[in-house]
């Protein structure tokens, strides 16, 4: 079997090995057009901080790919032949295939501002962005980063970690308002203001504005504010990259379409990770998910669909997390940004706001757990995903809290007080922590 897998990011490569193991003959190769090898693409703000090189975010030694017999070749796929099952690329070669994954991953989202081609305004996705962003943010004292999500906060900490002023336009009324309730997203502002990082919420870019060199020099706000600066982060967002795919038959929405096995509409063709858009998402879940542990279980997943075991992707239970400067954040299932009807909610937040809780639960008969937020906490993810998957009543959960406590050993632990004060908000529902010995120590 001659496997050609476009990408190698963690859905490429993590198809490439779970083949390497299931077809030990396999022909496998893998296309990169950013980077020869596979790197942590989540560990590039440590790099830009210092904290990290780039060797160190490179997961396997070079010496791995021969090892393994995984064929690596750093071009840009540039079209695709699916009739006769061959893929060009722009050093020149053609390679065929008898199974093709497509795992190409995304490209930076923006907007048609004026101004958007000027020197210093730039996204942040891989590894060139790093390179550009080095280049043009050395000896600058100010910045403006477009967009509150995830990637927007990281920029931010980047270049406050060189000393650089930071303005951050968000248009929400608060930070990530499409994922966070206003109680968390109050937490994450408190981190931007204690470092200093200035935000303008309910504020959109207007126009870039540039000097007589082309170099950005400011910035236009919705609000009419013109904000100096020397560099422009645009974190407003990603879309499935989808230029090889539609250079050939293969049917295209906003991303790669795919069906439960990941089978695109064109035979003996893949697509998984964050080019690809389900056609039928399961029940409360998205039709493109572009995070890194979806991107490895459909990796995984096609895998083993590719060599004969027809595996349909289920992704289960919903996670991620973050980390918002000096503040850490998981959710586990469940937790929208508004109250949903038929649903009850719990939060607890510490009086120094370092710590919060937030436990959905049912508001009919069974009252069973939906989500959580945890900010400031560490909560066990198989725990979580257990009482969720379980149904499992709140009460149940309230009393067994500690069971979900991942802190390490000699922090507070705040699971007497979480109880304390839900039997205050729900009496209803009031229950006692089931104490372990050794668990709530101070």
């Amino acid at each position: 079997m001659r496997l050609l897998i476009i990408g190698n990011g963690i859905t490429g490569v993590t198809a490439a090995l779970t083949v390497r193991r299931l077809r030990p003959e396999a022909q496998i190769t893998l296309v990169s057009e950013e980077s020869e090898h596979h790197y942590s693409r989540t560990a590039l703000m440590y790099v830009y901080m210092g904290h990290l090189r780039y060797p160190d975010i490179k997961p396997y030694e070079d010496w791995f790919w021969r090892e393994n017999r995984l064929t690596l070749v750093h071009a840009t796929a540039t079209t695709l032949d699916t009739d006769r099952r061959q893929v060009a690329l722009s050093n020149g070669q053609t390679l065929g295939y008898d199974t093709l994954l497509l795992a190409t991953g995304s490209v930076s989202r923006t907007a048609e501002w004026p101004g958007r081609h000027l020197l210093g305004v730039q996204s942040l996705y891989g590894l060139p962005d790093l390179a550009l962003m080095e280049q043009h943010t050395r000896g600058i004292g100010q910045a403006v980063v477009v967009g509150g999500g995830l990637i927007g906060v990281e920029l931010a900490e980047m270049l406050h970690s060189r000393g650089i002023a930071a303005t951050v336009l968000v248009r929400d009324a608060h930070y990530w308002g499409s994922v966070l309730p206003p109680a968390e997203a109050r937490l994450v502002d408190q981190q931007l203001e204690e470092h200093h990082i200035a935000v303008r919420y309910q504020t959109e870019l207007a126009e870039i504005l540039g000097d007589a060199a082309g170099r950005v020099r400011a910035v236009r706000t919705t609000a009419g504010e013109e904000i100096a600066c020397q560099w422009v982060g645009l974190a407003t967002g990603v879309a499935p990259n989808l230029r090889l795919a539609q250079t050939s038959a293969v049917e295209t929405d906003r991303g790669i379409l795919i069906d439960a096995l990941l089978q695109t509409s064109v035979p003996h063709v893949y697509a998984a990770g964050d080019c690809a858009q389900h056609r039928e998402p399961g029940r409360g879940e998205v039709s493109i998910e572009q995070f890194w542990y979806t991107g490895r279980m459909q990796g995984e997943t096609v895998a083993h669909t590719i060599c004969g075991v027809p595996t349909p992707y289920r992704r289960g239970v919903w996670f991620n997390s973050a980390k918002f400067f000096n503040l850490e954040y998981q959710t586990y299932g469940r937790v929208p940004a508004a109250p949903e009807a038929g649903t009850d909610s719990f939060y607890w937040e510490h009086p120094s706001g370092r710590h919060a809780l937030r436990i959905n639960f049912g508001s009919a008969p069974g009252f069973a757990v939906t989500g959580f937020n945890a900010l400031g906490l560490r909560l066990r993810q198989a725990t979580c995903e257990a009482w969720i998957t379980a149904q499992t009543p709140i009460r149940t959960v309230m009393a067994e809290l500690g069971a979900a406590n991942f802190d390490p050993e000699f922090f507070r632990q705040h699971e007497p007080e979480m109880v304390r004060q839900f039997n205050q908000q729900f009496p209803q529902h009031a229950t006692a922590l089931r104490r372990r010995k050794g668990l709530f120590s101070r």
